[in-house]
Order: structure tokens, then sequence, then C-alpha cells
């Protein structure tokens, strides 16, 4: 794109705004180079960039990004064996803390997902280091600090006590000489302590002349009796900065050994800096994240130019690239064409450059190849062109470089010359753009294009609406209705006379009649379906409202009731625990007491599964349901299937699924349809399996002749082992499987364990091949 569409859409006044928002010189020059690109996936980069820092400005306020600066040319300097200074020192130390601190604010975002912003930071490297052997030798003001070197803080001794004699010497001076001084001060001349003399004493004083006033009466003088002490001060200020030298030659040759690191540190915080920025803008203009496509298509709810005040812009709705690629406004002066025109453009440069855009969420924009615009009167003195000579020489400009995939805006199209060659010169042009595939908006005054909206495929007109009561634009774009020229409503309401106003009336063909009353009748529909929507939509968000508050009120109740549910289990499972312990002391000592007669094992193991399923009706429903809940997640629904509607809390069967993750359900004699996410799964009617019976006391035991452990606990899998012997016993299996897999061997341990404690089994071994080898163990029972 080239620079006379940014001049013209004044994407330069969008870049100043953006680097307002900077907050380092590192930022800005990034947003200095701010240019929009024609790549889709840099495009959507940039603007997954800036959403994710919206997200953190938006939650925590701000982002601590102070003291960085750009040490890059600091960095280089000390590459190629240049000494920086104490203030280059410190900047170095400074950016190298403010990354540290960044990167720790970042890593501290666990809640966010940011994943190319930690991309970026991962890169900052926090040179710990380097930043304290600068800190312990450069003060925050920049001044070697005497401990720097030893050698650095006797210097810096001797010089406060040489100084300290030299004030005192000439202390007594201007004591006991104050007659011969113009003034009694100590002052300096070229580094060196002398008084103000008088001219007249100057042979009284002695010493040395530094310097004297621009009257020549006064004398800066160095008494003869301070000269040494002043010599000695002026050697241990050499051999000061000498000292300082040599630190800063140090720390220097260290940043040059870690230039990498630095260099990367500062292109990391440029980076971050840079799209910081974009977000703290997007948060001063209350934009949007736009969805970006390249297939032309425009749409944008409510979207404000960036550049009005937004107390006074007009938001409007704009659409483009679907159902037609070319829209013409028309309309009266001042009311708001050619903003339209700018808000579209700059909008889409925004978007385009990573920025975004003031409108309403949900908004989608093109990335377009070339904006092109031909927008205001540039006419040039200097070139001695016309108006529409000038309008002419970009049109030609544009019609020469455009393609299928340009933004083409036209401000008053075929204006400056004859009406009636002007509207078919624009009508033409109009259609040569349109059939090549390129997307179009242009603003006329011609009646002529009214028509040409209607008689054209992919066009649509549009005009900017005209109060005409007050007499004044509203500013508003009406998409579908083409202006009009309210010439005769305007000059009635000024206090033209009726008949005048009657009398023009006659002049205007048929046609012209028509096509303003089909006008005015759109209009009035328009205002009539726009008042419809917005109380259909207040409607909806009352009905939203009133949906979320029930769904709040309903969870309220759940967790009362589970809560309930909870403390009546808790109370049952304590009571039957009890029961239970008093119930195997009794069983053991009902153990101990066989000597007079032998009871059958059998009725051991019935009497201790009775017990075991002695539990409270409340708690296996609490159970259940806690079950279904974790599982019903990754459940798959099959028709058929019994589930609950969590939104009616009613029971119901699955009848087929009618869409992706929703589902057609029957509740009693009512059918409806449900979301997968409101659907708890209950049961499913399994196809019947004949099983091995086995009769004892005239109950039935169904039982499989494996058991499956895989996945358990060490100590869950021994009970359900305990537990299924008993049945398997019950069920009169002479053998059984135990699957527990190979594994580390400890289920596998246990199980053996298990039977060779166990009365009833005889034998246990591996499996055989065919029966699982080594990860299965049968055992034998009697």
């Amino acid at each position: 794109m080239n620079a006379r569409i940014f001049n013209v859409l004044e994407f330069s006044k969008i870049k100043e705004q953006l680097i307002a928002q900077a907050a380092s010189s590192l930022g800005v020059e990034k947003a200095r180079s701010l240019a929009p690109s024609t790549d889709l996936a840099e495009v959507n980069r940039w603007q997954d960039e800036t959403d994710e820092a919206y997200h953190v400005i938006r939650l925590k306020g701000n982002v601590p990004l102070g003291g960085i600066s750009d040490i890059k040319p600091h960095v280089k300097r000390a590459a190629i064996g240049g000494v920086l200074s104490t203030q280059e020192c410190l900047d170095i130390a400074s950016t190298i803390y403010g990354g540290k601190q960044l990167k720790i604010f970042i890593d501290k975002l666990d809640d966010l997902e940011l994943p190319i912003i930690r991309e970026i930071t991962e890169e900052i490297v926090p040179l710990n280091e380097l930043e304290r052997e600068i800190k312990s030798c450069i003060d925050d003001h920049g001044h070697m600090m005497d401990g720097a070197s030893d050698k650095l803080r006797s210097l810096r001794s001797q010089i406060r006590t040489n100084e300290n004699k030299v004030r005192d010497r000439l202390e007594n001076v201007t004591r006991t000489k104050a007659k011969m001084l113009s003034d009694a001060i100590v002052t300096i001349r070229n580094n060196r302590y002398v008084l103000p003399v008088k001219q007249e004493y100057r042979s009284a004083i002695g010493g040395i002349v530094h310097d004297q006033s621009a009257s020549g009466q006064t004398l800066f003088m160095e008494p003869q009796s301070v000269v040494e002490l002043n010599n000695q001060l002026s050697a241990a200020k050499v051999e000061e900065k000498r000292e300082i030298e040599r630190i800063l030659k140090e720390l220097s040759v260290r940043v040059a050994a870690d230039e990498t690191l630095l260099i990367q540190n500062a292109e990391a915080l440029a980076a971050l800096d840079f799209i910081f920025a974009r977000a703290k803008l997007s948060h001063v203009m209350k934009a949007s994240r736009p969805k970006m496509n390249d297939n032309g298509v425009i749409k944008m709810k409510q979207a404000r130019h960036p550049l009005i005040d937004s107390d006074e812009v007009v938001a409007n709705d704009v659409e483009l690239g679907e159902d037609y690629t070319a829209i013409v406004i028309t309309g009266p002066n001042t009311g708001g064409k050619t903003v339209t025109l700018k808000m579209v453009g700059l909008c889409t440069l925004m978007a385009q450059s990573g920025l975004q855009v003031p409108a309403l969420d949900g908004c989608e924009l093109a990335v377009f190849s070339n904006v092109f615009a031909d927008i205001g009167d540039e006419q040039s003195i200097e070139q001695s062109l016309s108006t529409f000579s000038s309008h002419m020489t970009n049109i030609v400009d544009i019609l020469n470089t455009f393609d299928y995939k340009s933004l083409i805006l036209f401000d008053e199209l075929g204006a400056g010359t004859d009406p009636q060659e002007g509207a078919a010169l624009a009508m033409s042009i109009l259609d040569y753009v349109i059939q090549r595939g390129a997307r179009v908006i242009a603003t006329t005054h011609y009646p002529e294009l009214k028509a040409y909206g209607y008689n054209r495929e992919n066009v649509t007109n549009a005009s900017v609406e005209f109060n005409v009561e007050t007499l004044k634009p509203t500013y508003r774009l009406l998409i579908g209705v083409p202006g009009r020229s309210n010439a005769f409503e305007i000059s009635k309401r000024l206090g033209l006379d009726d008949a005048v106003i009657e009398e023009a009336k006659t002049h205007i063909g048929a046609d012209s009649k028509s096509v303003e009353n089909m006008i005015a009748s759109l209009e009035t529909s328009r205002r009539k379906a726009e008042s419809d929507y917005e109380q259909a939509e207040q409607t909806l968000q009352d009905a939203e409202d009133l949906k979320r508050e029930v769904e709040k009120q309903w969870q309220q109740f759940e967790q009362q009731r589970e809560a309930l549910y909870k403390k009546a289990e808790e109370k049952a499972e304590k009571a039957v625990a009890k029961a239970r312990e008093e119930a195997e002391i009794i069983v053991s000592e009902l153990r101990n007491m066989q000597t007079e007669q032998e009871w059958k094992e059998h009725e051991w193991i019935e009497a201790k599964k009775l017990l075991q399923d002695a539990q409270p009706e409340l708690s296996k429903k609490e159970k259940k349901q806690q079950a279904s809940f974790n599982e019903e997640k990754a459940k798959e629904l099959k028709p058929g299937d019994e589930v609950r509607l969590l939104t009616l809390d009613q029971k119901g069967t699955v009848i087929e699924q009618s869409g992706k993750n929703e589902f057609q359900v029957q509740i009693g004699i009512m059918k409806m349809k449900a979301k997968r996410k409101d659907l708890l799964f209950i049961r499913r009617e399994e196809p019947t399996v004949e099983r091995p019976l086995a009769t004892v006391r005239g109950s039935n035991y169904h039982v499989k002749p494996e058991l499956d452990l895989r996945g358990e606990r060490f100590e869950e899998a021994l009970q359900q082992l305990e537990k299924y012997m008993d049945d398997a016993l019950l069920a009169g299996y002479n053998h059984v499987s135990i699957i527990h897999g190979k594994g580390t061997g400890a289920l596998r341990k246990g199980v053996r364990d298990y039977a060779r404690k166990h009365s009833r089994i005889t034998h246990a071994r591996d499996g055989e091949m065919s029966e699982g080898g080594s990860g299965v163990t049968v055992l034998e029972l009697k």
C-alpha cells in the first residue's frame, strides 16, 4: 500500500495515539513502524497477540514495563570495544530488572491462556549477575559509588580530606583579610579553590591568578598557602577519574560478553511493549477484535470512526462483500458520507495492522491487497488542475493498479463536471471495478445513481439520514435506502410560500416523484423495523435475565438438596458401621462356639453378604448419582437410554440424536430437544445373557466365572475379591479366573496371598496362554 492512502485516511493519527500508549522507546520505535499486512495468517497472529494482551489489561489494569529502554546501541558499542558511561550501564541494569519483573508478572497469570505472550516472554533471560555487578558500582542517579572498588574508596577519602584542608585554610584567610576580598566566600575556578581578591590587594594576598571579573576589579586568586594542597587534590581527582574509567571498562567488557542475550531481551521487550501498547489503545477506544477473512467480507455493528470523540461520533452498521460488493451512498452535504468512507477504510488498515477496531464484538473485516481512496478536493493550483481533473488523475491511477482483492473508496464520484456526463462516467467507473470483483463504496449527489443500485445485481443503495424537523443531519447510515433531496421539505420549514413549492412540484417529472415517494416509503418502513427490532431485543434480554435468575435459584436448590443428602448419608453410614462392628463381634464369638455343632461354611458366607448389603437406601442413591455425574460427560448416549433432563429435573428416554451434541428426548407424552450437557445418563437396557445359576436357600445368584481387577487400587481390589469369592462359592463354581494384569506384580501377589489363607480355595495357578497367561490367576474351589 502506498503512503498516499495513509495520509488520506489519517492513519498517521492512529499511529500517534499508539505511540502515546508505548511504555518505552523500544515500543515507540515499533509503533512508528506500524504498517498493515496483506497476509491473512500474519494478521491473525497480530490480532491474537493484541487480544491476549487486552485480556491482561482488562483483568490486571496495567503491566509492569517501567525502567525499560533501548539498550541495543549501548550493547553494540560495548561489543566493538567501546567504554560505556555510567548512565548507559545503569540503563542496561534497569532494562534487565524491568524484563525480569515483566517475566514474573506473566508467569503468575496461570488462569489466562496466553500462548503467544508466554512464548515471547520465554526469550527473556534474567541476567542477574550482570545486573548485580552494575548496581554494586553505580547508584540510581548514575553516579559511581565509593564501594565500586577499594582504590576508589581510598581516593575519594583522600579527596575529601584535601578539600577540607583547602577550605579550612581559605576560610581562615577570609576571616583575617576580609577587607581585601570582594566577597568573603570560597569559590572554584579551573577546578581549583580560589578567593575573590580586590585588584589593589593582589600583591598582599600573593599567589596564582586564575580569572578576573568583567570589570577587572576582582581577581580570583589561589593563595600560595593552598597551592600544594590544590595540587594534591587535583592529582587525586585525576586518579579518581582513571579508576572510574577502569571500572566502566570492566563493566563494558561484561556487557559485551552477554551481547547476544541482551539484544534478545531487548527485542522480546520491544515486542511485548508494542503488543501491550496496541491492547491499551483498544481499551481507550473501547474496541473489539475483528474476525479476519480473505473473502472481501466486511460486517461491522455499531462501528465508530476512531478519530472522532466518542461523545460525538455516531455509530453505524456496515456490511459489504456477501449480498453485494458495492455501496452507493447518497445524501446531503455534511451528512456523514465522507466520514463513513474514511471509517471503513481506516478500520480496515487498523485491522490489517493488528489493531482492534471501535465496533461491537463479532465484527468481521477482510484482508485486502490494497486500499484505494479518492477523497476530498485535491485540486492542485501549482499543476493547474481543476477539481474534476484532480479526481480523474487519482481515479486513473486506481483503475490501473487495483485487483479483485482491493477496497476502493470514491468520494463524490464524477463531481466537478457536467451533471449528466458526470453521472454517466460515475456509473461506467463503478461497473468497471465491480465487474473485476473489487469491493467499492462510493458517495455521490447525482440522482441518476439512486436507481443504479436497483439495476445492478451486486450493488445496494445507502443514504445518510436527515432530520427535516431540525434541518440537521443525524449522521446515521441507512443501508438499502437511497437519499432524498428533501429540498421541498427544507424550503417549507424555512418559510418558503406553499404556492411557490407547489409550482415547483409541477416541474418535476412523474418518474422523479415516483422515486421520491418510494424512498420516503422505504425510510418509514425502516424506522418501524428498527423500532420493532429494539423492542424484540429488549424482550429477549429480559427473557435471558429471567432464565439466568431461574437457573441460579435452581442451582442453589440443587446444592442445598445435595448437602442434605450428604448429611443424611453420613449419619446412616455411621449407624451401619457401628452395627457392622457389633455384628462382626457376634459372628466371631459364634465361630468360637462351634464345638457343640458344626456350622456350614456357605451359611457364614451368606450371613456376611447380607450384612454387607445392609446399606441405607439414601446412601445408595447418593453414590449412584455421584457416579453418574462423574461418568456422564464421557458416556455416549444411544436411543433407548434412560436419562435425566437437568433443566427440568425429569426422567426421559433418548429417541434419537438430532444434531451435534443435541438429542430428542421423550418425557412422558412430550418430545423435546435437549443439549448433551443438560442430559444425565441413568442406565441402559442391556441384552439378556444366560448366566450360571446356583440355588441356595431359594435365592438365585448371577455371578460371572471371572473377576477383572485391572486398574483398581490394591486395597479396593482385595475388597472386591473377598466379596466376589463369597458370591462364587454361593453360585457353586469349581474354579474362577481373577484378571489382575501383569503390571508391577503387586496385585498378583495379593491375590495369591489371599488364596493361601482362604479355607475353600484348594489351589491357585497362572492362566494358560488361551486364558491370559501370567496376567490371570485361576483359583480351584471346593
